[in-house]
């Protein structure tokens, strides 16, 4: 079927911590590689990218009982793809997943909660680098993924340097987790955004826009699109495992406890 060329409105970005919700059906489509994609005119479901993986759950078509099982979740030039497999598919297939249809979104809680976990501590790593010494390290590239998150920083620090502030981090994100400290994610306009990221917005996020800026504490913020806990101690502990340095990058290694 045709796709709706209007954006996905990301309700996520209104409340990370919603789990259900509904929406309209806009499209559905067969992949090649046999996989059904739903189209929606809105989702709380998050899909891949920005170092963290996508949201899994389930769709119910209202006024039916075909459940869509939402195994993978992705996003193309603003509109997102929700993929999976049906089940409970009935003789009135075409006719109960007709475009406009209601339906009703759940996402997986251990699965998010785990994931907004694991890309809250980045940003919590973040925020430790200065308060142990390492305030020459910029941010770079991120992998929040469980099978080993780690965070990239431009800038190395010296070997012989390597094991201490490994532990000094490690102390100190735990210190703040143990503390608490809110978690809020805003957009808004440019500059308003600069002035709380430490006057100035990375160069890839364009001057006209207005980004989703998360925040830990009073801490300086971030553009960031993706999900995070609401309080830091929701993280319950966070263990840096390696930090390595060499050819201009230093990479922390992480884990959060179960």
């Amino acid at each position: 079927m045709t796709m709706d060329s209007s954006p996905t409105k990301l309700d996520y970005h209104d409340d990370m911590w919603k789990l259900q919700s509904t929406a309209t059906l806009l499209s559905h489509r067969k992949e090649d590689d046999g996989r059904q994609a739903l189209i929606l005119d809105r989702t709380i479901f998050y899909p891949q990218g920005g170092g963290q993986p996508a949201d899994t759950g389930f769709i119910h078509i209202s006024g039916s009982h075909i459940k869509f099982v939402v195994q993978d979740v992705r996003s193309k030039g603003g509109i997102v793809f929700h993929y999976g497999l049906f089940e409970n598919l009935g003789g009135g297939f075409e006719t109960e997943l007709e475009i406009g249809n209601e339906v009703t979104l759940f996402v997986d809680e251990p699965r998010r909660r785990l994931n907004s976990r694991m890309h809250s501590a980045g940003h919590l790593l973040d925020i430790c680098l200065p308060r142990v010494g390492l305030d020459h390290l910029e941010p770079g590239k991120a992998y929040h993924f469980a099978d080993g998150p780690w965070v990239e920083y431009k800038g190395t620090v010296p070997q012989s340097e390597l094991q201490n502030k490994q532990k000094e981090l490690e102390l100190e994100a735990n210190g703040l987790i143990s503390a608490g400290i809110k978690v809020s994610a805003d957009i808004l306009p440019y500059n308003e955004a600069a002035r709380l990221c430490g006057g100035c917005l990375p160069d890839y996020v364009p001057k006209e826009s207005t980004p989703r800026i998360v925040r830990i504490g009073d801490n300086p913020g971030c553009p960031c699109g993706g999900t995070h806990v609401s309080d830091i101690s929701d993280i319950v502990g966070i263990k840096v495992s390696q930090i390595r340095s060499k050819k201009g990058l230093t990479k922390v290694f992480y884990n959060v406890e179960s």
